[in-house]
C-alpha cells in the first residue's frame, strides 16, 4: 500500500520546519530544506522500514542530514554543522524580527555540544518522546536521558531563572 505523502506532509512539516529553523535560524534555508525532506522521503520512500522507527524519526533523520548538507554546501565547516557553534560576528542571514533572541539564545547554549543542543531541541522545543529522539540521532535512549539531565543541570547551575525560563520558552517567541 503506497503512504499517504499529503497526510504525512500535513502530520509532520510544521514540527520539520521548525526543528530545521532552530538549527539554521534561516526562514528560507528552513523553507527550502523542509521542502527537500519531503521530496526526499518520496524518492527513497522505499527505504522506510517501519520496525526500525517512525515515519517521524525517519522525516526528523533525513531533516537533520539535509541541514548538515545545507552548512556543508555553505562551506561553512563546523564541527558540528550547526549554526550555535558560529561565532556571533560571523555574516550569517538571520530574520531581524528574531535577532534579539538569537543572540540570547546564543549565550545560553553557546557552551553546549551539537549533542545537547539538538536533545534540548528535539525534547523540550519539539517535544519528542526519548524514544523517537534515539531514532533520530541513532543513539540509546538511555544515553540521551543521562545527557539530557546532565545537559539541564548544567544549564540551571550556570544560568539565572530567568535565562533558564527564556531558554524553554524560546520556541513561543521565535517565529
Amino acid at each position: 500500500m503506497q503512504p499517504d505523502f499529503g497526510k504525512i506532509y500535513d502530520d509532520h512539516a510544521t514540527r520539520i520546519y521548525r526543528f530545521i529553523y532552530y538549527k539554521t535560524y534561516n526562514r528560507e534555508a528552513a523553507e527550502d530544506i523542509t521542502s527537500e525532506t519531503f521530496l526526499r522521503a518520496i524518492e527513497k520512500e522505499q527505504s522506510f522500514d517501519e520496525s526500525k522507527g517512525s515515519i517521524s524519526s525517519w522525516l526528523f533523520a533525513i531533516a537533520r542530514n539535509l541541514t548538515t548538507d545545507y552548512f556543508r554546501k555553505k562551506q561553512l565547516h563546523l564541527d558540528i554543522q550547526d549554526i550555535w557553534d558560529l561565532k556571533s560576528s560571523d555574516d550569517v542571514a538571520v530574520d531581524v524580527e528574531n535577532q534579539v533572541q538569537l543572540e540570547e539564545l546564543r549565550k545560553i547554549l553557546g557552551s553546549l555540544k551539537t549533542l545537547q543542543r539538538e536533545v534540548i531541541i528535539l525534547r523540550i522545543w519539539m517535544d519528542m518522546p526519548y524514544k523517537e529522539i534515539a531514532q533520530v540521532l541513532g543513539k540509546s535512549e538511555a544515553s540521551l536521558k543521562m545527557a539530557f539531565a546532565r545537559t539541564i543541570k548544567h544549564l540551571k547551575e550556570q544560568m539565572g531563572p530567568s535565562a533558564f525560563l527564556a531558554l524553554l520558552l524560546a520556541p513561543l517567541f521565535i517565529r
